[in-house]
This record gives C-alpha cells, structure tokens and sequence, in this order.
C-alpha cells in the first residue's frame, strides 16, 4: 500500500537519455519493457517517452496494453513475454498485441494474430522445447523467436536452434546489453531504461538523541542520534541504506506503518530521507534487501503518490 508520507519523483528527462543510449550502444531495434506498469513507475506516462526511441514495447499479458490503450496512446505496437490470457486473435489484432506462443494448439489457434515462438534455452517456463520449433512454427506460420536469456551462451543456443529458418531474433534484456553476441535483431531493455530515474524520499516525523534498547528490537545506538520516519513493511519498506542531508545512513528497524534511520546531531524533523536516488543507487537497494534490482525498483517506485518532472 502506499504511504501518504512518501513522494515518488520520476524524472522523464533521465528515462528518454537511458532509451538514447541504449539505442546509440546497441545499434539495433529497441523493444522496450512496460510490463508490470513500467516496473511500477507508471506505463500510461512512460509508454508516450519511450515512442520515440523503440520499435514497439514489451509487456507479460495482453490486458497490460488494454488497461492503457497502448496504440492509441503511442501508435506502436507491443508483443508479450508471457503465455497468452486468450486464444481470440481479435482482441490481439484490435489491440496490436503479438502473442507469445510455446504449444502448437496456441499457434494454431493465434496464427492470424502473428504470433512469436518463445523457445527455451535457460529460463523452462513459458517456452516450447527445441523437439517442438520446427511443428510450432509450422502452427503459427511464424516468422520471429526469442527467448529468455541470462548469459550470453543462450543467445547463441537459439542462434543454433533455429539455424536456416530465416527468423527475426531477440534474447537481449538489461543484463545483456554490453554482449554485442547476444543484441541479435533486437534488444529488450527494461530496468536500463529506468535506472536512476526515480527519487524517493519521505520526511523525518522526529529526531532524538539515542538513549538504551529501542524499538521493538531493542536495538542499540548508544551516544548517537535517530529519528522516524512515517513509512513500513506495509509499504514494501525493509532495513537498507538511505541518506539524510548527503550523509548517509540507514533504516535500522522497521515497524508496520514507520521505521527508525540513524542520524547526524544537526538532522531535524521534516529534513528529507532519501530511500532510493541521490548517492542510493536500485543496486544498494537490492544488495540490502537481498532482491534483483529490478524487485527493488517495483516496490520504491510504488512505495508513494507518483510525481513527474
């Protein structure tokens, strides 16, 4: 759930240089990744931002494209990365949605909707066994493939899988941007795109000198300086770093609805904890919290009402 406390600012400016030189690094088509509401920063204002720079955009279903009327909104079409809500190609042509497709029945059934071939070379979900390329593609009168890759050996397993067919090739995410190997025909950024784009800060409620065991924990920061602010485990708030007026700290305990962050004598309430953006980098995020930056970057990017610059 959101806190009313947190503000969530998205810098429109960083997200359109993060797509310039993604498309100036690679060289090739960019399909970028809206999924999951832009990893939570918001696809109806980010979708518009990123026209310019992509071929068309990626997301899991095709209802994530309904909900925002992705074509009229940007006059550029998506195709999914997961398996697909409906076998009627009409929704899919109505909303310029390709369909990913890993069974034969799905490729018959979607063939008018021209469909992709998902082809498993790491990830085994959602993707057909390199024993059914040859009938699926047969299926869907498909002409395009992609899998989901983590290493570079992966794209070279689905350059060799579908070796002499003559299909447009995708396998490139985030992680795999700098391995001109696996850039293919076209790459799919997502968290690239968003890296660094985000702030988010939530102000000091009250500051106080550390005396004994505080909190529910009980934890010690004898001779030292805390405060609390108001946001918690309800809105996806873990332990980690922060920073308070350029310095940085950290959020040593965190209760439902607040949480208690380390601080300097001259911090006072209402200065600004910084959760995410200044010298909080997703990564710091995510190493804290033992997640993906991807996974950090969802739940900062939710954690408040959205703010555009």
């Amino acid at each position: 759930m959101q806190s009313s406390h947190v503000r969530v600012q998205i810098d429109l400016s960083r997200i359109r240089r993060n797509a310039a030189e993604v498309a100036n690094s690679t060289g090739v088509p960019i399909w970028g990744v809206i999924k999951a509401d832009a990893y939570g920063l918001g696809a109806q204002k980010i979708a518009p931002v990123l026209s310019e720079f992509v071929e068309g955009f990626c997301i899991f279903a095709l209802e994530e494209a309904e909900q925002i009327n992705l074509w009229n909104l940007t006059q550029k079409p998506a195709i999914t990365i997961g398996p697909p809500s409906t076998l009627d190609p009409a929704r899919w042509l109505s909303a310029h949605v390709r369909p990913a497709v890993s069974t034969i029945e799905q490729a018959k059934q979607l063939k008018d909707a021209n469909p992709i071939l998902s082809i498993d070379t790491a990830m085994q979900r959602f993707a057909c066994p390199p024993d059914q390329i040859d009938a699926i593609l047969e299926a869907g009168r498909i002409t395009e493939a992609f899998t989901h890759a983590t290493h570079v050996n992966h794209a070279h397993r689905l350059r060799e899988l579908t070796a002499g067919r003559q299909l447009k090739l995708h396998s490139s995410a985030t992680s795999l941007l700098n391995e001109p190997q696996a850039r293919l025909d076209a790459v799919r950024p997502g968290l690239a795109l968003y890296r660094s784009a985000v702030t988010v800060t939530v102000p000091l409620a009250e500051t106080r000198q550390s005396k004994g065991p505080i909190g529910y924990t009980g934890w010690n920061n004898e001779g030292g300086f805390h405060g609390a602010i108001v946001a918690g485990y309800s809105n996806g708030l873990r332990p980690g770093p922060v920073t308070v007026n350029g310095r940085r700290q950290r959020i040593m305990e965190v209760g439902m609805q607040s949480a208690y962050v380390t601080l300097h004598k001259d911090d006072r309430a209402g200065d600004s904890v910084v959760l995410l953006g200044d010298a909080i980098a997703e990564a710091d995020v995510a190493f804290a919290w033992g997640v993906t930056p991807h996974h950090a970057l969802l739940v900062m990017a939710t954690m408040g009402r959205h703010e555009y610059r």
